[in-house]
């Protein structure tokens, strides 16, 4: 609540292993026996370094959870070498029983343990950030960059800077194909790229990735935003500190960053949703929405748009329900089942984020309802098979690898200064001349697949 300003109700999901690490590793026996608040906090902290450890050295944040599930067991087997030992010496003891005292002992020892892990992911935390920042002096050695033409007119040598970008999670197929975009922007430009992330669409960790690349001292953050408020103040800090923000696919307050790369326009994506519903509807009829998220900026005003075309177009047609998914192709498959179940007059799903298509679309299929239909926001290759099977009636998105690619050309342009408020077009390799909307950098108009143009399509 203190990072984001705001609560979720499932916030905390998948924290059970960080807090059983750090009780185990603060010297409390899983076994039984007793354990000190002391210990566990420095169970915590020995956690929180080994996490801040991996970040400055630019490893994926999934390490972490690898790191915390090798120091849990390492306790473990160590907690049930001392029970062992602790029995065994009991057994030699006629009518005797392990006291407090061993047991305080064995927890004593445990503590000590969690001391040498703590200075050791110190000494790995220092070690990388040296390391990092050898690497960044490296990379920005000669000349600072001059935004000022050269003495023979030509444009100045852009220095090499580092970038951090970040997608809401980082094992929805949609950013993965966004990833593959920003790798061959970084290789044209010679950019070092940053590629880190939650892996499940959690705003309180993103803002704990930004704060850990406000340390490391990047030049530009790039950051798909879970929650539009609630990443905005470490946003702000970033920019505080001289570091260039940039938001792409899902944006934030417009004083948290510098410019937006818009795949499309709100409205656009919006009006082509709601007219394609209204198209397989036949121009009646209900229809429920799955969502990310009841907090994704991007996906509310989205929605707004869908329900102001419904107003003033289509009143015949009627959204019964809106369900989140959680960014989860399970969740909106059992979001769908439970749509058909209590609400049998939706004829069609129309699904606002990518993981959600093809969960809907399975669950339709697994329910026999050869009556309803989905729609929605995804990439092609997932969604192939249910469009031949005719369940799946239209996917509507943009090129996600060129979103990838606009946002790294763009990150460099606003670090060198050669874009600035007030343009109204902006030029990025083999994308070309794109619009400029205030300081929205648009990648076109939302593009529709089908059964007659989807299998030309491989992302």
């Amino acid at each position: 609540v203190s990072h984001v300003g705001q609560a979720k109700a499932d916030a905390g999901t998948n924290y059970e292993l960080a807090a059983i690490t750090a009780v185990v590793l603060g010297g409390t026996s899983i076994f039984g026996g007793r354990g000190t608040i002391t210990g566990t906090l420095l169970g915590l902290v020995a956690i929180a370094v080994l996490q801040n450890g991996i970040r400055l050295a630019d490893q994926p944040a999934e390490a972490a959870g690898a790191l915390n599930a090798l120091l849990l067991l390492a306790a473990i087997i160590f907690d049930t070498h001392k029970g062992c030992a602790a029995v065994h010496g009991a057994h030699h003891k006629q009518g005797s029983t392990i006291t407090g005292e061993e047991f305080s002992m064995r927890n004593t020892q445990l503590a000590a343990l969690c001391g040498v892990i703590l200075a050791a992911a110190g000494i790995i935390a220092a070690s990388n950030w040296q390391l990092a920042k050898s690497v960044r002096e490296m990379s920005t050695a000669g000349p600072r960059t001059s935004t000022a033409p050269a003495a023979d007119g030509s444009s100045p040598r852009a220095k090499r800077i580092t970038v951090a970008m970040m997608p809401k999670s980082k094992g929805n197929a949609y950013f993965i194909a966004c990833k593959k975009g920003a790798d061959e922007a970084a290789a044209e430009l010679g950019i070092n790229l940053i590629w880190d992330g939650p892996t499940d669409t959690d705003p309180a960790k993103q803002n704990e990735v930004v704060e850990t690349w406000i340390t490391r001292q990047v030049d530009v953050i790039a950051v798909a935003v879970e929650n539009r408020e609630g990443l905005a103040s470490v946003l702000r800090k970033a920019r505080q500190r001289g570091i260039t923000v940039v938001t792409w696919d899902a944006d934030t307050e417009p004083d948290a960053r510098d410019f937006f790369v818009n795949q499309a326009t709100p409205e656009g994506i919006g009006y082509a949703l709601m007219d394609e519903a209204a198209r397989v509807l036949g121009g009646k009829g209900e229809f429920a929405v799955i969502t990310a998220s009841l907090t994704a900026g991007n996906q509310n005003e989205w929605r707004k748009h869908i329900e102001a075309r419904l107003a003033e177009k289509y009143p015949g047609i009627k959204l019964a329900v809106v369900r989140p998914c959680d960014d989860q192709q399970k969740k909106a498959f059992e979001a769908t089942q439970s749509i058909l179940n209590a609400n049998p007059e939706v004829k069609l799903i129309m699904a606002i984020c990518s993981p959600a298509v093809p969960g809907a679309a399975e669950a339709v299929k697994q329910s026999g309802r050869q009556d309803v239909k989905v729609i929605g926001l995804g990439l092609p290759n997932d969604n192939k098979r249910f469009v031949h099977e005719g369940i799946t009636q239209t996917v509507i998105l943009w090129n996600t690898m060129d979103l990838g690619y606009l946002t790294i050309y763009a990150a460099q342009a606003l670090r060198n200064e050669t874009l600035r408020r007030g343009a109204t077009e902006f030029t990025a390799g083999r994308l070309g001349t794109l619009r400029i909307a205030a300081d929205n950098i648009l990648l076109g108009e939302p593009f529709k697949f089908d059964k007659s143009n989807i299998d030309q399509f491989d992302f």
